[in-house]
């Protein structure tokens, strides 16, 4: 082999050599952990939506404070937007890794859609997507309509209720006022009892 055989090998293989030392000398990745928002349904006749938190860990599973977090909404079809109509937001862990993304506000569009979530710190970085729902809230329509059925029938029941404590107090009452007799009254001389024709002391 001649050198400039040798050559042209050691040009071939420096970079798959320079491959294998950067997975060696890898960098460890963080860890993305979703504590609240995924699979959630965001209602978009009230324009409302859940809670969206996340959780970074570096490789031990030790929360990371102060490293970045990127939440990316989808640039059309089912989602929504920040405030501002924003599609991004970049925030910071806090101290216990934590970083909660802003109020999504859902635009009219129904359907499943995933936000983007991104995190780095140090030089390490990770990457995960919340998988969410946007609903017209056919679901909360007949929450209401049963609600308002309920309402119905509890009027119904409490004053059939009502009715039936007034019945059983009157015949409490009643029963009460049949069964009782005038107290008697026991003296010295003698027993007298209310309307009984009893006299005071003995027999003249």
């Amino acid at each position: 082999m001649t050198c400039r055989n040798v050559l042209q090998l050691a040009v071939f293989l420096f970079p798959i050599c320079l491959a294998f030392a950067g997975q060696d000398s890898q960098t460890p990745r963080l860890n993305i952990v979703i504590v609240e928002g995924d699979g959630a349904i965001n209602n978009i006749k009230q324009r409302t939506s859940r809670e969206t938190i996340v959780e970074v860990q570096d490789e031990n599973h030790k929360p990371i404070a102060g490293a970045a977090v990127v939440f990316l909404l989808p640039g059309d079809g089912p989602g929504g937007a920040f405030a501002g109509g924003a599609k991004s937001v970049t925030l910071t862990t806090n101290s216990a890794g934590r970083a909660t993304m802003p109020r999504l506000q859902p635009n009219q569009a129904t359907g499943n859609f995933k936000i983007s979530v991104n995190a780095s710190s140090q030089g390490r970085t990770a990457s995960t997507t919340i998988s969410q729902t946007n609903a017209a809230g056919a679901g909360a329509a007949g929450g209401a309509a049963a609600a308002g059925i309920s309402g119905k029938t509890i009027g119904i029941i409490v004053a059939v209720a009502a009715a039936a404590a007034v019945g059983v107090a009157v015949g409490l009452t009643r029963k009460s006022s049949s069964s009782s007799s005038p107290p008697a009254v026991t003296t010295p001389t003698g027993t007298i009892s209310a309307g009984s024709g009893a006299s005071l002391g003995p027999p003249q």
